[in-house]
């Protein structure tokens, strides 16, 4: 599951703004914005999916240890090697 800090710095590292995340991930920007609140708001499992797979379509990988979450983009090297 994507968590809000990890979508906003997946957004950093990709020099994304939520506009762009939010349409290529074809989820309203009032969605984006309620998965990367810190506040709690509920967010329906398809948006987090969603996001999640344009996140990674453009080279993102999700990280999640027991000792703590972050994101890792790929180089272009290692994305054109990717299978789809």
């Amino acid at each position: 599951m994507i968590t809000a800090r990890q979508s906003r710095a997946a957004r950093a590292l990709l020099g994304w703004t939520q506009e762009t995340l939010a349409d290529a991930a074809r989820v309203s920007l009032t969605a984006l914005k309620r998965l990367e609140s810190e506040s709690g708001l509920e967010v329906y499992e398809s948006t987090r999916d969603q996001v999640r797979r344009a996140l990674e379509a453009a080279g993102i990988v999700l990280l999640s240890t027991d000792k703590g979450e972050g994101v890792l983009l790929l180089n272009e090297r290692n994305l054109q090697a990717r299978p789809r």
